[in-house]
């Protein structure tokens, strides 16, 4: 690559999925999350190159505002691709997809992902002691059905009916 990343700049590096998380999507998450990898690298190839075409004491409000754009562009698509893997993971591990309010430097989820579990785990538990308890009676949104009987199908409480024999059929 001819315009790679300066070592000093860690948020021109396209981040890569975290290993725990990589081992458990599928296969069409996969090839969707490595087409989009190959396409940051070349966003992030140009940024670099785009960088180093500016003399280092004076930049033009151009300059500025297209810089600014094409590294939103790069967060904004890590955002996406969070949002295209999250619904892969389960439902209380959904605090992970948020967007963050930096670009993530190595790793999609985070350097700490295993700190980041414990404490989704830790914020289910408080949340769920916090919940009320379920209330013993209906379901609030049941309406009343007054003719919804308990005896299985077919018994009443009155006499079967007495009817007189068919005449045959001529």
């Amino acid at each position: 690559n001819k315009y790679k990343a300066p070592g000093n700049c860690v948020s021109l590096n396209v981040p890569t999925v975290n290993t725990p998380i990589w081992g458990n999507i599928s296969t069409g998450i996969r090839a969707q999350e490595l087409k989009i990898q190959k396409i940051l690298k070349l966003l992030t190839s140009g940024i670099t190159a785009f960088a180093r075409t500016i003399d280092g004491t004076e930049m033009s409000e151009e300059q500025q505002d297209a810089l600014a754009l094409l590294c939103n562009t790069q967060y904004e698509i890590d955002c996406f691709r969070k949002s295209s893997i999250c619904p892969t993971l389960k439902p209380k591990f959904a605090g992970l997809c948020k967007a963050s309010a930096t670009p993530p430097p190595r790793q999609l989820f985070g350097e700490d992902l295993p700190k980041q579990v414990k404490d989704l785990d830790e914020e289910t538990k408080a949340l769920g002691l916090m919940k009320a308890p379920p209330s013993s009676g209906p379901p609030a949104y049941q309406r009343h059905h007054p003719y919804v009987t308990t005896r299985p199908r077919g018994q009443s409480d009155r006499a079967p009916r007495a009817y007189p024999p068919a005449a045959p059929y001529q």
